[in-house]
């Protein structure tokens, strides 16, 4: 276990923007949920260093021109975890083929370019928070990133998880519910993960001493209230956003948002558990896909996108939380104050 005492996070009004890879959360929605009084989080997953690299510029030249350069944000990063080649590509394959033809190869030595992404935060753009998905990073990458400044979270869903965020260093927790919209945080790519939303596991979680920023299934402003009441000194929401103008969000995930009937956790699309908008490819394929990332991932990515570029929404991965019905087609700012308690 590190010694490093944790540091309060640099927030200003509770409410952040979560970082939902894949297009959802863009430079102009962090930049305008900034410009309202909060804050947000540029996602960093599936993108080269570069294009984590443009998105930073883009949002800090948003910023300046809202004139809230100063306001604090942060980057996620998904940790990567090694592929075991000899067990699992048997199985990657096989569901590939039931994919047909347009399925895409898998990589066994992608690492989600996590190395080139940490040095760009540490050397070259360090941001006032990183959180990171999917695991813990290093003892050695936490320290790299107090000594620029950066408050380090890590995504939690259980109590072991918070432990060993813990272990590491980490200043706070994004306790991440089962309502949560897109992949759960679990560390472990093949874990099951539990049913437990953020209000039972925030009173579990405070002993550890850490700050907590609960995630997942918020969509009102009670959400958020009872939320900072359970214990969070902020409240992390995302799907409320994904209809909104300044939201990268695709034309075929809005049409999904507006006509699907529900959501529900899936291995589906990527191989690790992910709660999505129920459609054709999900209850087609979810009882066959293996739980391997991100190779099963790479598999499905060619007909995703290719759906999404002809608008057919049965075959996308629309990710979104419990309360993906409450979502609106507004200004992010009018959603931002909405859910301000």
């Amino acid at each position: 276990m590190t010694e490093h005492a944790p540091r309060p996070l640099p927030l200003g009004l509770p409410l952040l923007a979560a970082p939902m890879a894949g297009g959802p959360t863009s430079p102009e929605l962090v930049a305008a949920v900034c410009a309202a009084g909060g804050s947000g989080f540029l996602p960093g997953g599936y993108l080269t260093a570069a294009q984590l690299e443009q998105n930073l510029t883009r949002l800090s030249d948003l910023l300046t021109e809202r004139g809230v350069a100063n306001t604090p944000f942060g980057v996620n990063l998904f940790v990567p975890a090694p592929s075991d080649r000899q067990r699992d590509a048997e199985r990657v394959l096989d569901y590939a083929d039931r994919l047909g033809q347009e399925a895409g190869q898998p990589r066994w030595n992608d690492d989600d370019h996590y190395a080139e992404k940490l040095h760009l935060l540490v050397e070259v753009h360090p941001v006032k928070m990183v959180s990171f998905t999917f695991g813990c990073p290093r003892v050695d990458d936490v320290k790299r990133l107090h000594q620029v400044g950066s408050r380090v979270l890590v995504t939690v869903t259980d109590l072991d998880e918070a432990r060993a965020a813990q272990d590491v260093g980490a200043d706070a927790l994004v306790v991440q519910g089962f309502d949560a919209g897109g992949h759960r945080g679990t560390h472990t790519v093949d874990k099951e993960p539990n049913h437990r939303d953020a209000l039972a596991l925030l009173p579990e979680l405070a002993p550890l001493g850490l700050p907590m920023v609960a995630a997942g299934g918020v969509a009102t402003r009670g959400d958020v209230q009872r939320l900072l009441a359970a214990g969070a000194v902020a409240v992390q929401a995302g799907t409320a956003f994904l209809r909104c103008p300044e939201a990268g969000t695709s034309a075929a995930h809005r049409d999904l948002l507006a006509t699907a009937h529900g959501t529900r956790v899936t291995r589906a699309f990527s191989g690790r558990p992910a709660r999505g908008l129920v459609n054709g490819f999900m209850e087609r394929h979810e009882s066959f896909a293996p739980p391997v990332y991100p190779q099963v991932d790479q598999v499905t990515k060619p007909l995703r996108a290719a759906a999404a570029a002809r608008g057919d929404s049965s075959q996308i991965s629309g990710w979104a939380g419990a309360g993906w019905s409450a979502a609106q087609d507004l200004p992010a700012a009018e959603v931002f104050a909405s859910l301000l308690p």
